[in-house]
Order: C-alpha cells, then structure tokens, then sequence
C-alpha cells in the first residue's frame, strides 16, 4: 500500500509511534521513515527516544527543543485571550499540537519528505489537531495515520513490532494514558472512564494533595507587559522559568487540578484529569488585571471572543482565518493591560488579593464611600429616568 516515498513520523517513544515505523515500511511501502520528538519542556530526557527511533527503523531521529517557542508563540497568547475550553480546561496539551505540526511540516520541506504521519487513533482530538493544522500550513502534504487504520489492539500492536526486532520493556503497566509538557499534564483511561471513581492520588505529579500543602499561604505577584507575564515576585524571568517557577510554587500549595468531563471534537465525552497550575494562576491573574485596565463594554464583549478562541484551539483550528482575526482583536485589547496582580496561594486555591496597575481606570475619589467622593450624586435621578424610561413605557402599554 505504497502512500509515500518518504515520511516524517512525530515520534513520542511509545507503542503505538515505534510500532508505526516498521508498519509503514512493510505494510504502505515506505521507503524512509525520520521520526521527529519534539521537548515541550515536559523533563524528559529525549536522548533514549532519539536512539529507540533509530533501532526501531528510522533513517533518522530528530529532536527538537522548542520549549521557549511553546511558550511565548503558543501559551502567552492564550493566556491574553483567557483560554478555558468549557470553562475549565486551560488547553495545556491542545496548545502543543499545532507547534508540533508545524515542525512536521517545516522538517517534510527540509527533507524532501512527501508525507508526515502520527500515531493517533481515531477517537481522539489529537488527530483532528493535527491532520487539519499541517492542512493549513501544507495543503499538498500528506498526512498518514497508521494507527487509526491499522485495526490491532495494543498487545497485537506490541506483537507486530516484536517481529521486527522492537523490543518494549516489561514493566509494570499503567492503566492511564499520560501527556505532559511544561505547561501540564492531561491523565485518562483506567479506573478513570468511571465518572464517579475519584482519581488516587498516584496519577498526580505537579501537585500535591491538600493534606500535604503547606499550613501557611504564600503570596506571589505576577508582573504583565501588555498581557504577556513578564516577572514573579519582583524577578523579571524568562518564559520558561517563569511558567517553571510558578509551576513549582502553586503545584506545592495544590493549586491546579481539574476533574471535568469533556466534550471531544469527535464527538464523545470522556473523562479528564489534568494538572496545570502556572497557566491556571496566569490566566485568573491575567483576567483580574484586566478588569482593572479594559472597559467594562471590551471585558464583556471580549468574553465571546474567548470562548471562540478557546473552542478553535480546542478544534484543531489555531492556523485558521478566524483565529488570525481574533488575534488582531485580542492584541489590540492587550495594550493597556500591564502592571502586577498579588495572589494568596493556600490549600488548593490561588485568590487574588491585590492589583495594582499605571493604566488603571479604577478611580478612588469616584469609588469611594468617604469624605473624599467626588461622585455627583444627583446626576444619578436623572440617568435612572432615562435608563429605565424604556421599561417604564413597555410596563404602561401592557397594563394599558
């Protein structure tokens, strides 16, 4: 079943993606495979996955460390448009994918490659992510899925590969399915596909139980430029060690778990565990500063905007038309939004307690209930008249 000359796999290690290398080569007539294993930050050490891509058949293994790029051209303008897909999710692993894809595509070109491939199945988002992302940057390009057509389960999968010299570790089996980067990590599947098993404490890992957090609060103070996190605690950081920094302090106070049902783009619910404490604090800070900064009209309006953005990320649409305009919108809104937010992290919750900014349009001798309030009191009767004039007339016609 000949589809492609020559291929570049995303290649994470596992299963599925290992056994991928050999089945394109006997099975669809590959002539050669280059896996590509991208460093989100995720703390692996990658050099054991860049040598098993070699064993396993690949004519070449890359690594790319794009952590920095993950962060500032990926996460940072989520956080400027709130990104919380159904409210909750902060779209830590969704925001991987298109990076991902464009390194694919960026490596197809460098290499003379006339396809990529990646080994989701097909009942997750991440196929939809990726197919529809390397679509957009490489129309022409073909995407390959083995592991949504090859039909085997995972031990015929791992039987498959034996054959051809992979050989996979025994080891104790976990029954969850894990992703991590540096932004969180997403757990499902096992015990997990029960909606009312609660999650044992051994699926976390950035943060810690309530009964193990510290009995005294922390404060921390984020520092923004224009919506982009720029310091914490008073020390200008870069990207990843702001986001590593932070991911450290509010994963120790329990600060960043969700337990939510989700809605799929495929259509399904499942179950999801994810553990995201640095993008969960930026955003809530980022949202308080702009409440302190943009009008109210922008924050309402802006919200509607959010959920878009939230739902295209979530879709597999980050390189759409409709995304590249709401970017135009949300920069536009991120001018003013600069200066510090001061939070209190203690068992589990991070609440904002402080929030200071230049552009701030709160304005004290207007707010005030003292001696200093300059509010003109009696303009009030008459802005009430005409606000509710349009009320006072709807109610007189019916009673009419």
């Amino acid at each position: 079943m000949g589809r492609a000359k020559k291929v570049v796999l995303a290649y994470s290690g596992g299963v599925d993606t290992s056994v991928c290398i050999p089945y394109l080569m006997h099975e669809w007539g590959v002539e050669e495979v280059i896996t590509l294993a991208a460093d989100l930050g995720q703390g692996e050490e990658l050099k054991p996955i860049q040598e098993k891509a070699l064993r396993c058949g690949a004519v070449e293994s890359l690594v790319e460390d794009v952590t920095k790029t993950f962060v500032k051209d990926y996460a940072f303008p989520a956080i400027c448009a709130n990104t919380l897909y159904d409210n909750r999710y902060p779209l830590s692993t969704a925001l991987a994918r298109p990076l991902i894809a464009k390194l694919l595509v960026d490596a197809a070109a460098k290499y003379g490659a006339d396809a990529v491939a990646h080994g989701c199945t097909g009942k997750g988002n991440d196929q939809v992510r990726f197919d529809v992302s390397i679509m957009a940057l490489n129309p022409e390009l073909k995407v390959l899925a083995p592991a949504r057509e090859w039909g085997m389960s995972r031990e015929e999968a791992i039987s498959y590969g034996e054959k051809f010299g992979i050989d996979f570790p025994v080891k104790k089996s976990s029954p969850y399915s894990i992703d991590k980067n540096l932004l969180g990590r997403s757990i499902e599947a096992g015990p997990l596909e029960d909606p009312m098993t609660e999650p044992p404490e051994e699926v976390y890992e950035m943060t810690k139980a309530i009964a193990d957090t510290p009995d005294e609060p922390e404060y921390v103070e984020i520092g923004f430029e224009h919506g982009i996190p720029v310091s914490l605690n008073g020390d200008r950081l870069d990207p990843v060690a702001l986001v590593s920094q932070l991911n450290a302090i509010a994963g120790k106070h329990g600060v960043g778990r969700i337990d939510m049902i989700e809605n799929r783009v495929v259509g399904i619910k499942s179950r999801e565990i994810y553990e995201t404490p640095a993008l969960l604090v930026l955003i809530q800070a980022h949202r308080d500063l702009e409440s302190l900064t943009l009008t109210a009209d922008v924050t309402q309006y802006k919200r509607g905007i959010e959920q878009t953005y939230s739902q295209l990320i979530y879709q597999g649409l980050w390189y759409s038309p409709l995304k590249q305009a709401l970017d135009a919108f949300i920069a536009q809104t991120q001018e003013r939004v600069t200066g510090t937010v001061r939070l209190k992290l203690f068992k589990g919750n991070a609440m904002i307690v402080g929030r200071q900014s230049d552009n701030s349009i709160y304005t004290p001798d207007l707010a005030t209930y003292g001696a200093d309030d300059q509010f003109d009191h009696k303009a009030a009767e008459g802005f009430i008249y005409i606000w509710g004039l349009p009320t006072r007339v709807w109610s007189q016609s019916v009673k009419s």
